[in-house]
């Protein structure tokens, strides 16, 4: 039987969301020892006897990441718990070197939050609101890596290394409750789901999110159930989802995945599953435990955490403005199609482009160059565009240096490179490389009367009245000049020297 079509899978089931986020916090220490937090740092070099599970070890709370867990709580909308512990989370694992993992259970210390999120659906822009059920501390776990066989997976591998640099940084679990009434837009809204998160996150500062190095992963939780029914399918759940494109996809191929097998009569099996970036579909891993599995029971070497009421009050009036609100702020005042505002938020370079304009640049020009030629080096060269050796403060330059003339959009372009090849600020690309725009009248038509010379039958034509003839002879007054004269002003020099002045 063929695979049913998504249009299909949504016109006799109803798709059921659960979303876990994990967040690796951005502090300098891990989460119940001393140990550094470098992302990249040689094996094994950031360990201890605390995050080893040496014997006789005990681990000690860090109070930064406390602070950081507050803050994403009241950016959530959640209560914040006062009186919230750790717990053991039992199970084995290579990269887990306790065996457990110390985690929150029934008393997370943030709980009852939401967030509202906005897609385009076929009516226009709608609003879901997600609710969040918990915001809660735990620690993260070693990394294992697979050698040999064709998948970096363990099945196939020759042999398998371990790295405990990351095991015992901070982290953060947003869980929400079930979401339902997505229908259609199910995988949209998951996608803008943790794209506010990311956004949010962002803004707090408490992480980089940078999802391709694991600092912001999805758990997707999926089910369906028949139009209609009130009673719950069973669910799958994608772990460790790595980009906004994959959670969409993720959703919407085990929403596929589901039908089919329940059109067919069949079971769906709860367990967790990996999805595959090269094919968008996801593979099974392992039977998915149920909370008794995991034998929970408190930490008896960690005290409650009980924060006091005015610390959180004083944490609630440092709150960013919410991303959605900056959006809507940022469109008005610099009266952004919605096309473009689109375009920003997709690429990712709303945060550069404002930074951009605060440092004096025109926002139609800042977020031009943004989206244009730096995006376009950034795609060349399969990076994130925030990776690139060129910031905000280069932009503004740039945009300043066009707007006074002394470069054209396309010398700026060579500008451009030369920065992000690390050939210094703009203006010292420009004084290095020599670029400058020919403004000379004299010089421009020293080099008009030589390729109409040249170019004698394409003159006479120009002459003749056939204007878009002139398009040849303005780029070879362009070569001539090296690329260095202003368009506009060679054509009007050249319509003049031809007779066919405007």
């Amino acid at each position: 039987m063929a695979l049913p079509t998504y249009d299909e899978v949504i016109a006799k089931w109803d798709p059921v969301l659960g979303l876990e986020v994990h967040v690796e916090l951005n502090t300098k220490s891990k989460m119940f020892c001393s140990c550094a937090t470098e992302f990249g740092a040689a094996p094994n070099t950031q360990t201890c006897p605390v995050c080893l599970a040496l014997p006789g070890a005990l681990p000690v709370v860090n109070e930064k990441a406390i602070e950081s867990t507050i803050l994403i709580g009241l950016a959530l909308n959640c209560k914040i718990a006062p009186y919230s512990r750790f717990a053991r989370k039992n199970y084995f694992y290579p990269d887990m070197p306790k065996n457990f993992q110390i985690s929150q259970y029934d008393e997370p210390i943030c709980f009852d939050g939401y967030v509202d999120v906005e897609i385009e659906t076929d009516e226009g822009l709608k609003q879901f609101r997600i609710e969040v059920e918990r915001v809660h501390m735990e620690e993260d776990t070693g990394k294992s890596l697979h050698v040999g066989g064709a998948t970096g997976r363990i099945h196939g591998a020759d042999y398998s290394l371990l790295d405990y640099n990351r095991a015992g940084i901070p982290l953060v679990e947003i869980v929400t409750k079930i979401v339902p009434g997505t229908g259609k837009y199910a995988p949209e809204v998951a996608k803008a789901y943790v794209a506010e998160l990311r956004d949010i996150l962002r803004g707090l500062k408490v992480s980089d999110v940078k999802m391709e190095q694991g600092s912001l992963r999805c758990d997707a939780n999926v089910s369906l159930k028949p139009i209609g029914s009130d009673v719950l399918g069973t669910r799958s759940e994608t772990k460790n989802v790595n980009s906004l494109r994959s959670v969409e996809r993720a959703i919407r191929g085990e929403m596929i995945r589901h039908a089919e097998l329940l059109n067919e009569g069949k079971k769906v099996k709860q367990e967790t599953r990996h999805f595959q970036e090269d094919t968008g579909l996801t593979r099974s891993g392992r039977s998915k435990e149920q909370a008794e599995d995991y034998r929970y029971f408190p930490d008896p070497d960690l005290v409650p955490v009980t924060p006091a009421t005015i610390w959180i009050e004083e944490l609630r009036a440092t709150l960013p403005e919410r991303p959605s609100l900056r959006r809507k702020r940022i469109k008005e005042e610099w009266n952004v199609p919605d096309k473009e505002m689109a375009a920003m938020i997709n690429a990712d370079v709303l945060d550069i482009v404002e930074a951009t304009v605060l440092l004096g640049a025109d926002p139609t020009k800042a977020r031009t160059w943004w989206l244009g030629e730096i995006s376009r080096i950034a795609n060349d060269q399969n990076i994130a565009i925030t990776d690139l050796a060129i910031t905000p403060k280069d932009v503004a330059e740039l945009v300043a240096l066009v707007a006074s003339g002394e470069l054209t959009d396309k010398l700026a372009r060579q500008v451009v490179e030369g920065v992000i090849a690390g050939e210094g600020t703009p203006s010292e690309v420009v004084a290095q490389r020599g670029i400058k725009v020919v403004n000379d009248d004299g010089a421009l038509m020293a080099a008009i009367e030589k390729v109409c010379a040249e170019q004698a039958e394409t003159a006479e034509k120009v002459r003749g009245g056939h204007l878009p003839a002139a398009g040849a002879l303005i780029g070879a007054v362009m070569k001539e000049t090296k690329g260095q004269a202003d368009a506009a002003r060679v054509r009007k020099l050249l319509l003049g020297h031809l007779g066919q002045a405007n």
